[in-house]
């Protein structure tokens, strides 16, 4: 099956949870419907969602939980249907 990237909008710090203390987003192996978010980019103490533009499966996260990123940069790898 395909894989699609998702890639990192814009430049800064990237994050799983919505907060600290609560589950991810999305974890490898989870489905995701087009819309859904994947993750949080904060730059500057403001939080923009980073939506998934594809459905399918999350094969698996490239960039891990508080790791900084590019705009450009694949945050996941999807595996469409």
């Amino acid at each position: 099956m395909p894989q699609v990237e998702i890639q990192c909008p814009l430049p800064g710090t990237f994050y799983r949870k919505p907060s600290p203390d609560t589950p991810a987003f999305k974890n490898d192996g989870d489905s995701v419907a087009i819309g859904e978010v994947i993750g949080l980019v904060e730059v500057m103490k403001q939080f923009s969602e980073v939506q998934s533009e594809i459905a399918g499966r999350i094969v698996r996260f490239v960039v891990g939980n508080e790791a900084p990123v590019e705009p450009g940069q694949v945050l996941a790898l999807v595996e469409t249907a």
